[in-house]
């Protein structure tokens, strides 16, 4: 046996027994309220297809239209020959939905917040950064090289202290950054908040709005839109990946930053643009959303009874405030094997653990939608009681 891969065989053994090994299902059908697995129909809580646009006809009539005019794929990088007129429209488009002035796509989300933050950023420079924002966040800021400085999850008050006790100069370049919503709890950040510290401290404010799009906000318009923030928050990141059913990234804001990304964001200027049918999805899209609020208010009714009635039965939902609803479960197996007797009930909701979450932080993460009807809704909680009664999470 080679020695060279040895560690790897130990690290996965190690994640089974701890069980944080992640068995990834296959999915057989188009994502939907119910989608096929194993050759099962199983209700789906999982997606991030939050208005079920991922297979709405409209979208893929788009895409294919599209796909005659244009291609498939841009065959280049914006910068050098790939920006086609389709991506210009997107960008106009989402600029007006979002109420900005400009905005540049980019290949997803997770793309986007590596293009922003070292471009704004770099070595000598500071961030501060909420202690649970995404990978993506992260990510980024590492590649920056700046400082990071981490602050207590949505404590507004831990972040005046942080900035106020971080040493910088003149020449120093700081940023906040923050998820909007976070993926994992469903809370939304204190933002106005937020933006009145950045303000009175002169700090550039960015937030990733990616759970936000699409369900935040009028017709889903983001947090931003939400809070009434209009014009004061810097930088807005989101994606398309999500509510929107595509895939693809979005950062919004002033023109001045959006053109010196487009200069110096390193995924724009070296790495493929968006697709053709992607981008034209996502345009359709943008038309359902500015034409009706319909979706958005169906997700949001779906979401508190679902949450209502989790309470009821005595589940640990955490704090959320959003479509996302954390069951909170403490240890990884005990949420992996709460997970796969879900799945054997016709439920799909796949257990969170570490690193995802914290250690003892184990949990179903149950995705909400707008495309889950009264009886679905039903069959879920039915499900959840059950398996929380064998399993003695509740009584």
């Amino acid at each position: 046996m080679s020695t060279k891969t040895a560690w790897i065989e130990r690290e996965l053994a190690a994640l089974h027994e701890q069980g944080l090994y992640n068995t990834i299902r296959t999915i057989e059908s188009a994502q939907g309220a119910w989608i096929s697995i194993d050759g099962r129909r199983v209700l789906n809580f999982c997606t991030n297809n939050y208005l079920g646009l991922a297979s709405d006809p409209r979208l893929i009539a788009a895409a294919e239209r599209a796909m005659y005019t244009h291609g498939v794929g841009p065959a280049a990088v914006r910068s050098i020959a790939g920006t086609m007129d389709l991506h210009v429209e997107l960008e106009r488009r989402l600029a007006a939905f979002k109420g900005v002035e400009a905005a540049i796509t980019f290949q997803s989300g997770f793309n986007a917040n590596l293009a922003t933050i070292p471009a704004l950023v770099g070595k000598g420079d500071i961030i501060f950064s909420d202690e649970l924002n995404h990978a993506s966040i992260i990510d980024g800021a590492r590649l920056s090289r700046a400082e990071i400085v981490r602050y207590k999850h949505a404590d507004v008050d831990d972040l005046r202290h942080k900035i106020e006790t971080t040493p910088f100069t003149a020449e120093t370049r700081r940023l906040i950054v923050t998820d909007g919503v976070f993926s994992m709890d469903g809370d939304i950040a204190p933002l106005p908040e937020i933006y009145e510290l950045a303000r009175q401290h002169d700090i550039l404010l960015m937030v990733d709005d990616a759970h936000g799009e699409g369900v935040l906000g009028h017709g889903g318009r983001g947090i931003v839109d939400h809070f009434n923030l209009h014009g004061k928050v810097d930088i807005e990141v989101g994606t398309l990946s999500k509510a929107f059913g595509v895939v693809g990234g979005v950062v919004a804001g002033s023109p001045i930053i959006i053109e010196w990304l487009r200069q110096r964001a390193r995924p724009f200027l070296f790495s493929s643009a968006m697709t053709v049918p992607d981008v034209a999805a996502c345009l359709a899209a943008l038309d359902i959303l500015e034409d009706s609020t319909e979706l958005v208010e169906r997700l949001w009714h779906n979401a508190e009874f679902f949450r209502r009635e989790m309470q009821t039965l005595g589940f640990d939902v955490g704090f959320s405030q959003t479509p996302i609803v954390p069951v909170m479960l403490g240890e990884a197996p005990l949420a992996q094997q709460f997970s796969r007797q879900l799945f054997e009930e016709g439920v799909f909701a796949m257990a969170i653990g570490y690193p995802t979450v914290p250690q003892g932080k184990a949990r179903i993460r149950v995705m909400n939608s707008a495309m889950h009807s009264q009886s679905d809704l039903e069959q879920a909680l039915s499900a959840f009681e059950k398996v929380g009664k064998a399993l003695a999470v509740i009584h």
